[in-house]
């Protein structure tokens, strides 16, 4: 699978090439794609054990997790059973033909007048019988209860497979989320060490002012306690990236630990903007997102049962035959006088059956079948309502993603810049401790910010794509760095 530069930006590009088997070997595509897919083909063997010693990519993490995530083999086995039952239906298109055996023994008494030959007034008949032969049935005609049968089953398989595609999505967000909270852990780790320096190095200027008698004994306490805090959040980022490790193993679904190792992003610009308008990509989320078109999939189910529920007020009309073989062995008082037959048997026929009264059965099934109508197009109105909302949150998060590093990576320059002068100033007499430390707790609250700023901006960017149902398709990203023409 190709790594493309931009992956770890917006999640649509990075899988474009071959994503994993979760979409059968491509990308996102049609519902009707995905559903022949999961109908022919089964759930592969759970992927291999984390290796301690690599460091996973995020387009292998993904695939990790789209074998061996619970929620998508569950999905994916869905899908299959939705592709079995629309099998099911179909069936019913084709006659049924069984084979048959019979073979029995029977003795009955038959009155019979004495002046007719019956001394006892009766006679005593025993048959055995033996017989085999084959049964047909066949539905000739039933006014579209199989059609609307089948109209739903097809519904409800391309419903599970549009369930199947979100769910990959939801996995693929879920190890992106994980996968920069990991990042995201690293550098605050990494800025958390800077801090410690920068405190002892408060540290060190204390204690040279101190022993320049320029400095008093609390000002170099307040700066030892100020590095020892620093080395305590150091701790505490330490266990921040061992926690976000355990949960990204539970995520890929392996066994809990904290030992995996992750590739950096690639050094790429972040993105920070987004082309199309929110009215554009609502109305692609519209089109694009798989929960939705599952929805209008179990609405046209819900409408084709209701037709099979009104064709229950109509006859059925089906035809039968039998073919087969039957000896016979019959004696009446004892004595075989009848003799033994073998001969070939036939039957051939149509029926009709129309319920004419069932108690109001077919009224209440036609009324549960228009309420469920009703409830699906509540729940498709409802999920468009929510995809709004959702799109235009996720645009609004990353637009506020890319305002606050903007404004982290200026807020870092000047803090950096502020300390330096202020240890300057305090090495030369002309501040004190307290302003150094001012100026040293807000480099490294400048420093957490753009470490959690550019956090943001990656998972709000990865989140458009998501909210929008372009996350895993064959798209470029939504939100794209800015590209600056160069001056001629």
């Amino acid at each position: 699978m190709a790594f493309v530069a931009g992956i770890l930006l917006n999640l649509a590009v990075f899988l474009a090439p071959q994503s994993g088997w979760a979409q059968c070997q491509a990308a996102v595509g049609s519902v009707e794609a995905a559903a022949k897919c999961t109908a022919r083909t089964s759930a592969p063997a759970l992927a291999a054990n984390i290796d301690p010693n690599k460091s996973y990519s995020l387009d292998e993490l993904i695939d990790i997790a789209e074998s061996n995530n619970p929620q998508t083999r569950i999905a994916w086995e869905s899908a299959k059973q939705a592709a079995e039952h629309l099998g099911i239906a179909r069936s019913a298109y084709y006659p049924h033909l069984a084979a048959l055996a019979l073979a029995g023994a029977q003795r009955e008494i038959v009155p019979w007048p004495k002046p007719l030959g019956a001394p006892d007034g009766y006679y005593v008949v025993d048959a055995s019988t033996l017989q085999s032969g084959v049964d047909l049935k066949y539905d000739l005609y039933d006014f579209g209860r199989r059609a609307g049968r089948v109209e739903a089953s097809k519904a409800v398989q391309l419903a599970a497979a549009a369930a199947f595609q979100r769910t990959n999505q939801d996995v693929a967000f879920r190890v992106v989320t994980d996968y920069f909270n990991v990042i995201t852990a690293q550098e605050r780790l990494e800025a958390s060490r800077q801090i410690v320096k920068t405190a002892e190095t408060t540290q060190d200027a204390a204690e040279a002012q101190l022993a320049n008698g320029r400095a008093t004994l609390p000002d170099v306490l307040n700066a030892r306690a100020a590095a020892a805090q620093a080395s305590y959040d150091l701790q505490a980022s330490i266990g921040g990236v061992d926690t976000t490790r355990v949960v990204l193993r539970e995520t890929i679904g392996v066994e809990p630990s904290d030992v995996i190792q992750v590739e950096q992003p690639a050094a790429v610009p972040l993105p920070a903007e987004v082309a199309e308008s929110t009215t554009s990509l609502v109305e692609n989320a519209m089109q694009q997102r798989p929960d939705l078109r599952a929805l209008t999939e179990k609405l046209r189910a819900s409408e084709a049962t209701l037709k099979v529920a009104n064709a229950e007020y109509l006859p059925e009309i089906h035809f039968g035959g039998y073919a087969g073989q039957e000896s016979l062995w019959a004696s009446l008082n004892g004595p075989n006088v009848f003799g033994h037959a073998n001969e070939s048997v036939w039957a051939v026929g149509f029926n009709a059956h129309w319920n004419l009264f069932d108690g109001g059965q077919r009224k209440n099934e036609v009324l549960v079948a228009a309420s469920k109508r009703r409830e699906a197009e509540d729940e498709k109105r409802e999920k468009e309502d929510a995809i709004g909302r959702e799109v235009w949150t996720a645009y609004v998060q990353f637009r506020t993603a890319v305002r606050q590093h903007e404004a982290a990576e200026t807020l870092l320059t000047s803090a950096s810049t502020s300390y330096d002068a202020s240890l300057d100033a305090y090495r030369y007499g002309v501040k004190n401790l307290v302003d150094l430390v001012t100026a040293e707790n807000q480099l490294a609250q400048a420093r957490l910010a753009v470490v959690q700023s550019r956090s943001a901006v990656r998972i709000s960017a990865a989140n458009l794509d998501y909210a929008t149902g372009n996350l895993l398709r064959r798209q470029p990203p939504l939100a794209q760095p800015v590209v600056k023409n160069p001056q001629r």
